[in-house]
């Protein structure tokens, strides 16, 4: 749990910094550095999308995922919690969304996944990387997407410490397919988040949620 923790800490902190270069970055400048965090997050999901080793689970998970997160409005039950948590901390209107885009960017990736499970096994080498990633990448959130980007750590603690508690009961056991169709799994994810982000099309991420739960069962299964 140690690198999960530091995960967190690096990303309050460059949060903490990109609020700070906020304030000096003009209107017209800002536009730019939410264009390039829209083409990172779609080079991300590509990548990670790759990774697929089993593309029928893929799609069968996604769509079945998909579905169910449709049925119980997921999204819409998260962006009510994030907005009673806006209103109570004092946030700008981009809250919801710095909050979204960096808890699904920080947690879909395979060093989230690896990386948290490897934490739980006491190997603390792979999270204390992405700690450092996450430390960066959360400072350019902030700078364009607010405050929001800074409690993204809520749902961070919450997803990654359920990875660690798998990882320290049964990660050594987990075949390396499951993980890379997760990792794929995420990455799609992302590929929806970047058109979002971009505004090329509204996607509801946040339906998709389950399928990161789907894919590897269904991995592990027909495995």
């Amino acid at each position: 749990m140690l690198g999960t923790i530091v995960n967190a800490l690096t990303v309050i902190i460059g949060s903490s910094a990109g609020l700070l270069l906020k304030r000096k970055v003009v209107k017209g400048r800002s536009n730019a550095v939410f264009d390039m965090v829209g083409i990172f997050t779609f080079y991300l999901g590509m990548q990670l999308a790759l990774k697929t080793v089993n593309p029928v689970n893929l799609i069968l998970g996604l769509l079945t995922g998909t579905i169910l997160g449709e049925y119980l409005d997921l999204e819409g039950i998260m962006e009510k919690g994030v907005e009673r948590l806006r209103l109570r901390v004092g946030g700008d209107l981009k809250f919801t969304e710095g909050m979204m885009t960096a808890f699904l960017t920080f947690c879909v990736g395979p060093f989230t996944i690896v990386g948290s499970l490897r934490d739980g096994m006491g190997d603390h080498s792979i999270i204390m990387t992405k700690a450092i990633m996450d430390g960066f990448t959360s400072m350019a959130y902030a700078s364009v997407l607010g405050m929001g980007v800074i409690f993204s750590v809520i749902p961070l603690l919450l997803f990654q410490g359920s990875l660690v508690l798998i990882g320290s009961f049964i990660g050594a056991n987990l075949p390396n397919v499951v993980i890379l169709d997760l990792t794929g799994a995420g990455g799609v994810i992302l590929l929806g988040l970047a058109l979002d982000i971009l505004g090329l099309k509204k996607i509801k991420v946040g339906n998709m949620l389950p399928s990161l739960l789907l894919v590897p069962l269904l991995s592990l299964f027909l495995h």
